[in-house]
């Protein structure tokens, strides 16, 4: 399978047709039919149902579209890295981490690197730290911020000089808003709004005193900016962590803290035996400057 087969297929699969494919990738429509069927002959699996009005994807060709899309990521990263001279401190450093105030740390690193190094550029990547993970394996991140806990036996990795704090984000007229802390007994009966990421921590569990099947869990969701809209229409109560979503002002919306005081160390991880491009190189020693 060439790059050149990946890109085609790819096309395809976004334009859900063979003519409109063909025209955005300048070539005819019967060469990329021929590349297609070929593909499948390949892999020995069909990937395209080909409708009267347009083709979509079978199961296997669902699978091979997320692992074409991660191959030219990761092909194009690694593209951009090679041809950037050696001389020269520029090129891309992807970062991937989770909803953080912690990633200000990070930003200023970046902007110190980027005001000495204007040719460096930095991608952000946000999801869960099972996310975060995989892209890392895979290579298509350079670095990624965890939250613990989180086992980073397979990494390198620093921690950072912050700690989040776990709390409850409220409406501002709802009872608990009274309240200085919030106590499990406090959230038992209470519709909660938990983060799926939060859902496998088992510090968070042990706070509650109650498995999660226990608790009055009406919303999972993974970004805590999603799950505060739901809290402001009165959804229920959502558990994440403090410093994301802005309260000042004219917000509808509070936090409040756990008690017993539950705080989270954050880590910056890479592969070990990583072979960094000169960007993240600079990045990491700009980083453990602020360490």
């Amino acid at each position: 399978m060439e790059i050149r087969e990946i890109k085609y297929f790819l096309a395809v699969a976004k334009e859900e047709s063979i003519s409109k494919a063909a025209e955005a990738l300048f070539v005819t429509q019967p060469n990329l039919s021929r590349q297609m069927q070929n593909l499948e002959k390949e892999i020995g699996q069909q990937l395209f149902i080909r409708g009267s009005r347009k083709i979509t994807l079978t199961q296997a060709g669902q699978l091979l579209r997320k692992r074409a899309e991660e191959i030219i990521e990761l092909y194009e990263k690694t593209e951009k890295e090679i041809k950037a001279p050696i001389s020269d401190v520029s090129g891309d450093v992807y970062i991937g981490g989770g909803e953080s105030y912690a990633m200000q740390l990070i930003a200023k690193a970046s902007r110190d690197v980027q005001q000495k190094y204007p040719s460096v550029k930095f991608h952000l990547f946000s999801g869960d730290s099972a996310t975060i993970s995989e892209r890392l394996d895979k290579g298509l991140i350079d670095f990624g911020i965890f939250i613990e806990p989180f086992d980073l036996s397979k990494y390198n990795y620093l921690r950072l000089p912050l700690f989040d704090t776990w709390g409850v984000l409220m409406r501002k007229d709802s009872p608990l808003a009274q309240k200085e802390f919030v106590t499990p007994e406090d959230l038992w009966d209470k519709p909660l709004i938990r983060s799926r990421q939060s859902l496998g921590r088992n510090m968070i569990s042990d706070w509650f005193c109650k498995e999660s099947e226990e608790l009055n869990i009406v919303a999972t969701g993974n970004l805590l900016y999603n799950m505060s809209l739901l809290v402001e229409e009165g959804v229920g109560y959502a558990v994440g962590l403090d410093k994301i979503i802005n309260t000042a002002g004219n917000s509808n919306l509070c936090f409040r803290p756990l008690q017993p005081k539950l705080i989270s160390h954050l880590d910056i991880a890479w592969k070990k035996y990583q072979v960094f491009s000169k960007a993240s190189e600079v990045f990491l020693d700009c980083l453990k400057k602020y360490l």
